[in-house]
């Protein structure tokens, strides 16, 4: 998603606060699901990442670890999330007892007091583009899903100059390479700006 795209997109996220969260913390959004109030550290403003809740139809609920270690990691809140999650837990529907793979507590419900999933995304998303696309003549592309937040964090946070091993980590990329590919997604205006950066 370009930068043009992304801006018409943020005002649509941001009566979401699902999707803004995601937007804005570059988590995935099975890792985003899995959240539970025991790992938000709001003294410290970090959100602790172990886990991924996923959902199978035939099986139900279950708790995936990180496949690596770079997957296992601390995310900082920004302002915006912090007030956010603040706002998530205050305005959280009665949960149902439910522990999966020995996590409760969870921050994202659906209305039958469930945690939702990454389905639940999915939907949601399509109808938002769909919604947008009826009313503007300027249309999204069907290709946005909310992997593409994921994306456009790693894109802006690499334009912006990011040290490419601090982005690596936050991203929970088990590898450097998967990093860099992102700071090939550079566009012309960011590549003109960093030359002349550089030689003037």
């Amino acid at each position: 998603m370009n930068k043009k795209e992304n801006w018409i997109l943020c005002p649509i996220c941001g009566n979401k606060t699902r999707l803004k969260n995601r937007e804005d913390t570059e988590l995935r959004i099975s890792e985003l699901c899995g959240l539970t109030d025991t790992d938000l550290d709001f003294e410290n403003r970090i959100i602790n990442v172990d886990h991924q809740l996923l959902r199978i139809k035939e099986t139900g609920y279950y708790i995936e670890t990180p496949k690596t270690k770079s997957g296992i990691r601390q995310i900082p809140m920004s302002a915006k999330v912090f007030e956010a999650l603040k706002r998530v837990q205050t305005r959280r529907r009665n949960a149902k007892p439910l522990i999966i793979g020995g996590y409760s507590s969870f921050l994202f419900l659906n209305r039958d007091g469930c945690p939702e999933t990454a389905v639940n995304y999915d939907t949601m998303f399509r109808g938002l583009v769909k919604k947008y696309n009826k009313h503007h003549k300027e249309a999204l592309p069907k290709t946005v899903t909310p992997h593409t937040l994921r994306h456009t964090f790693c894109t802006t946070m690499a334009n912006a100059g990011m040290n490419p091993k601090a982005l690596q980590y936050i991203m929970g990329h088990s590898n450097i390479t998967m990093t860099l590919n992102y700071y090939a997604h550079a566009t012309f205006d960011s590549a003109k700006a960093e030359m002349l950066r550089l030689v003037a």
